[in-house]
């Protein structure tokens, strides 16, 4: 099978409304995820991700998407390895946190490190610890592809946070 972008490319392009892509794209709930890693000075770095998702089951693959302009590329980038933390649907403030460009994300912050040193940031969801496979250049980020090497998940099932046109949200409770 074969697509033809060549056709709508340049209409795309011409037209093109980032405004407009931006409110498209807030119509897709997502969950919240705080994804870790460690710098090569040894602190902790991490922010919040919405671009988080499963691509293998096998081999177990995750991916998530990095800006270039965040202040903690270069931890990602010296690093090979990184953490994912599922947020909860109390943990809004945990989300804001790590969405900012703090100095110390981490300072109070209860967390424990699995093989790698990431931090897993205790009360989540879930969590997936995960060594670096591949990293593809993709416009103004950067795609990471990690193999899961340990996972952990809320055996009581809880509920995620979600993002949806721009808002927090959650699944109602049963």
């Amino acid at each position: 099978m074969s697509f033809d972008v060549t056709s709508t490319d340049a209409t795309i392009k011409k037209d093109f409304d980032a405004a407009a892509f931006r409110k498209v794209l807030g119509c897709f709930a997502t969950g919240i995820t705080v994804i870790t890693t460690v710098g090569r000075d040894g602190r902790p770095a991490g922010l919040t991700a919405n671009s988080f998702t499963s691509l293998s089951l096998d081999p177990p693959l995750v991916l998530f998407c990095l800006d270039r302009k965040v202040a903690s590329f270069e931890s990602f980038h010296s690093n090979r390895h990184f953490a994912v933390n599922v947020l909860r649907h109390d943990q809004e403030q945990l989300s804001r946190r790590f969405a900012t460009s703090s100095v110390d994300k981490f300072k109070d912050i209860e967390f424990e490190t699995w093989t790698t040193g990431c931090p897993i940031l205790k009360g989540c969801l879930a969590a997936f610890e995960c060594d670096i496979q591949q990293v593809i250049e993709a416009g103004d980020h950067v795609i990471i592809i990690g193999e899961v090497t340990k996972i952990r998940h809320d055996a009581d099932g809880g509920r995620p946070l979600l993002y949806y046109r721009g808002k927090y949200g959650q699944i109602a409770a049963e």
